[in-house]
């Protein structure tokens, strides 16, 4: 017969637990302030916002999502030599190691990447309807992408010690914090985000002269903005256009805010025998010739404005924008075009916002400050990728001491390993006879014999020269800062002669 159980141990000594009274509630009920709960919630919301979605690094000039699929497309390995592979893929890869958000948002931020007229330097190769100005991409299912060329200086290195990492989502895998990002991507490509109480929009710029900008910031660090803008004169537009007025620019390089406008490119030519017209050439950024026509469109239909016949929009994915605007006789080209910039989005305003993460906080910066960071961070990733391979140059250079010692009498080697009862008595004997130390004896012994046979003197004494070289070449190096800064000014020379491109956005006047 079953025995009553004792009473809980868990229970205080001489006391008898107290179970809740008929009709009350077991549980603990306890008074909040609902407005200092709202806050701290709201808070943390903000918070996430801020750090993880909306506002990029200074240092890489990414947000979280974008870092994501730049760093696991590397490693899928879908580099630029390799074939493209389904959005789709990418997409599922990324959500389900670690972007843990909707697909839809995901894909929109690799498409942009993929696309020409939104980034001055395209990180992704996409093949398929990645959109155009007027209209949306296809679905993921339907496109393909892999890394563009640039996005290798981007993502290269990180797997040197370079950056530093951190768990995903769910703690099962790493993700880089930031980008080693060889060239100053931030200013280069722009970027815009609506966080929780503030925002950020920033231009893209010319990679050739952001390159030529900071390599003149590395060598005068007391550099002005008025000194920079000579390198730097204005934002560079991937979809061209020509900038009005450097009033805005140069208070957005000072302060970090400013605004200006950019107008259309055009041309005045004779569209047929009897008849002139403005040939649209270039809009401003993010202005698609949909828009514009319609607009004009609507203006000719409410009276708004005079002298245009027709508009015909011959834009096409080859050609680029061309929308050709007949003239009626008797009306100046010249005059209809100042009312076009006046009335149509042909000539639109840009405002400049530049907030990014700085050491995981949200600042303000100018031309100057901007730069700075990525110099930095540069500095930062040369210093820890030069020690990494020092520190494995070093490694590989105790094996080859270890295997030329080794080399010298292969015979003995092999009649030791062969006469041991096992691995350890044969690790001893090599080790007292051949001075070598427990990581070389390891390395010889777990080498197929093969290998060992086959190894010539001449090859190890040759790659020894070799580490050595490159150790007192690294250790030297890190033995100066201005040696690391002189190694990333050359770091930049190369990027720029690998990618920059002539200026496509003109300086016009005020």
């Amino acid at each position: 017969m079953a025995t009553a159980k004792t009473p809980a141990k868990t229970a205080a000594k001489g006391k008898k637990p107290v179970g809740p009274k008929p009709g009350e509630y077991p549980g603990k009920i306890v008074d909040i302030d609902v407005s200092k709960e709202v806050s701290e919630s709201f808070l943390e919301y903000a918070y996430s916002v801020i750090y993880s979605r909306a506002l990029p690094d200074a240092r890489d000039g990414l947000k979280p999502v974008h870092r994501r699929i730049l760093h696991q497309m590397a490693d899928m390995g879908l580099r630029p030599e390799r074939g493209h592979v389904k959005s789709a893929r990418v997409v599922g890869e990324v959500m389900g190691k670690l972007h843990p958000h909707g697909d839809g948002a995901i894909y929109d931020a690799l498409v942009r990447m993929a696309q020409s007229f939104s980034m001055r330097l395209p990180l992704i190769d996409g093949h398929g309807n990645f959109g155009s100005l007027d209209a949306g991409p296809a679905a993921m299912r339907y496109t393909e992408a892999r890394l563009a060329s640039a996005a290798m200086a981007m993502v290269a290195e990180a797997d040197e010690n370079t950056v530093d990492f951190g768990p995903n989502y769910d703690g099962q895998l790493s993700e880089p914090l930031v980008l080693p990002a060889a060239y100053p991507n931030l200013l280069v490509n722009g970027g815009s985000g609506i966080a929780v109480g503030m925002a950020t929009n920033m231009a893209p710029h010319n990679l050739g002269e952001v390159i030529a900008a900071t390599k003149f910031l590395i060598e005068n660090p007391s550099a002005t903005v008025k000194q920079l803008m000579k390198f730097v004169p204005g934002p560079d537009f991937p979809t061209g256009g020509e900038l009005v007025g450097l009033d805005g620019v140069r208070e957005a390089y000072a302060t970090g805010k400013g605004s200006f406008k950019v107008r259309a490119s055009v041309e005045i030519e004779k569209v047929s025998s009897r008849k002139m017209g403005i040939v649209i050439k270039e809009l401003p950024f993010t202005i698609g010739p949909e828009k514009v026509v319609e607009r004009i469109a609507a203006l000719v239909k409410a009276k708004k404005i005079a002298g245009i016949s027709d508009i015909i929009d011959l834009t096409d994915g080859q050609t680029g924008t061309n929308v050709v605007i007949e003239i009626k006789n008797g009306f100046e080209p010249e005059a209809v075009l100042e009312q076009l910039y006046a009335l149509t989005p042909m000539e639109d305003a840009f405002s400049i916002n530049a907030v990014a993460l700085v050491k995981g906080k949200p600042q303000t910066l100018g031309l100057k400050e901007l730069l700075k960071v990525f110099v930095e961070h540069r500095i930062e990733v040369v210093r820890r990728r030069s020690e990494f391979r020092k520190a494995k140059a070093e490694g590989r250079l105790t094996l080859v001491d270890g295997l030329l010692k080794a080399i010298i009498d292969i015979d003995k080697v092999i009649k030791i390993i062969r006469g041991s009862d096992d691995a350890a008595a044969a690790k001893e004997k090599l080790m007292k006879d051949f001075k070598l130390n427990d990581e070389q004896t390891t390395y010889i012994l777990d080498m197929p014999l093969r290998r060992l046979t086959k190894m010539s003197k001449l090859e190890l004494e040759t790659e020894q020269k070799e580490l050595k070289a490159t150790i007192a070449e690294l250790t030297k190096l890190l033995k100066s800062e201005d040696a690391i800064k002189a190694q990333v000014s050359d770091e930049l020379t190369a990027v720029g002669k690998s990618y920059a491109t002539a200026r496509k956005t003109r300086i016009g006047a005020a």
